[in-house]
């Protein structure tokens, strides 16, 4: 705790100071000031502050409230990545369409995430982003040294806005016939590319690619706190 400041009155018991009145205002040198301006304490008037100006209310106003939006100053940071997580680590997705695949990871992203693939040859997970809270590092690691993923960022996955279009009575019910969008060739390109030499570093490790192939699951009288991945 810090000291208490010395006082040059300190009180005896509660109530009761050891300097009275008039001793304490000559301690204080009360007297000196009010000799020196003529027997008054010097006053000092207060300087006049001029009255706002009341501002003129507009002629115009919108008949709605019009929002303004909230001033934000904060700075997104780049999201740090998990020391367990380096590039060729394989990976256990928890969430998602493919949730217990063993996936390979490739780099971090700039919005944060991670790029993996599964390869797509031998567990069918594709060229997709993932959140780091969502999977699980193992031990197990793949050299990916002649892999190029130079051209793969944010913008590669983002998807093309279209504006809809209102339906006519025939195109509702002939939604059956609309044909699902295909995927573009330039995607299949781009994963064979990294496939292919991936899949050779993985085939150079025994037994690698069966573990790549395998879904992770949890069954009766595993301890998930126990495992070592």
């Amino acid at each position: 705790m810090a000291a208490k400041p010395k006082t040059r009155n300190p009180e005896l018991i509660r109530g009761v100071r050891k300097l009275g009145r008039s001793a304490s205002y000559h301690k204080r040198g009360l007297w000196a000031i009010k000799q020196k301006n003529g027997g008054k304490f010097p006053h000092h008037e207060k300087a006049l502050i001029a009255a706002p100006v009341p501002e003129k209310a507009p002629k115009f106003y919108p008949a709605d409230d019009v929002k303004k939006p909230l001033s934000n100053t904060r700075k997104p940071k780049p999201t740090k990545l998990r020391e367990s997580i380096t590039p060729g680590t394989v990976l256990i997705l928890l969430a998602g369409r493919f949730m217990g695949k063993r996936v390979v990871f490739l780099k971090q992203l700039p919005s944060g995430l991670l790029l993996v693939t599964g390869p797509f040859k031998i567990n069918g997970v594709p060229l997709r982003r993932v959140n780091q809270s969502f999977v699980i590092g193992t031990s197990t690691k793949v050299d990916i040294s002649g892999v190029n993923i130079d051209k793969f960022d944010d913008k590669y996955f983002a998807k093309q806005a279209e504006k809809k279009k209102k339906k006519t009575e025939e195109q509702f019910f002939e939604a059956e016939k609309q044909e699902k969008a295909s995927l573009p060739v330039e995607r299949k390109e781009d994963q064979k590319a990294i496939d292919t030499p991936l899949i050779k570093a993985i085939e150079s490790v025994p037994d690698l690619k069966y573990y790549l192939g395998a879904r992770f699951s949890l069954k009766d009288g595993m301890k998930p706190h126990e495992l070592v991945f």
